[in-house]
């Protein structure tokens, strides 16, 4: 296979167990749906508390204004705390709620178990197939996201 069909297929199957996962996790909750970027926003959060709106952004490679509307929206839902940075009176420093931080907990418990669940059954060739690919499929997110950083 050459570069480029390599490359569809390679996209074509990340979407076919992206999607999967997504929507059995969604359908799985009793709260309220978050829509992807909000969920990526309280992730970052819970990973780096105190991080600023426009560090988020360019973390998330999305625009300040379209970070800001996402922060309004989970500060008002009662995931995020949005409190003034003391080094800059003028900037706001973001941390997650108790409500976020066990909304977190719960969604990776049960992705990690749906996951396992799948991967549990697939034959051993097919276990160290995955395995063995995981470096490239890492090397490339990395790829990803330098490329995006450049732009």
């Amino acid at each position: 296979m050459d570069a480029e069909g390599l490359a569809d297929e390679l996209a074509d199957a990340l979407l076919g167990v992206q999607r999967p996962i997504r929507r059995r996790l969604r359908s799985g909750t009793a709260s309220p749906r978050l829509r992807g970027a909000e969920v990526e926003l309280l992730r970052l959060v819970g990973s780096r508390p105190g991080i600023g709106v426009s560090d988020a952004a360019r973390e998330l490679y999305l625009a300040g204004n379209s970070v800001s509307t996402l922060v309004n929206r989970l500060v008002r839902d009662g995931y995020l705390i949005r409190e003034t940075d003391p080094a800059d009176r003028r900037a706001a420093r973001l941390l997650p709620t108790e409500a976020a931080t066990a909304r977190l907990h719960d969604w990776r418990e049960r992705r990690r178990e749906l996951v396992r669940r799948h991967v549990g059954r697939l034959a051993q060739a097919d276990l160290a197939a995955l395995e063995a690919a995981l470096p490239a499929l890492r090397k490339l997110a990395d790829n990803l996201h330098e490329e995006a950083e450049d732009t």
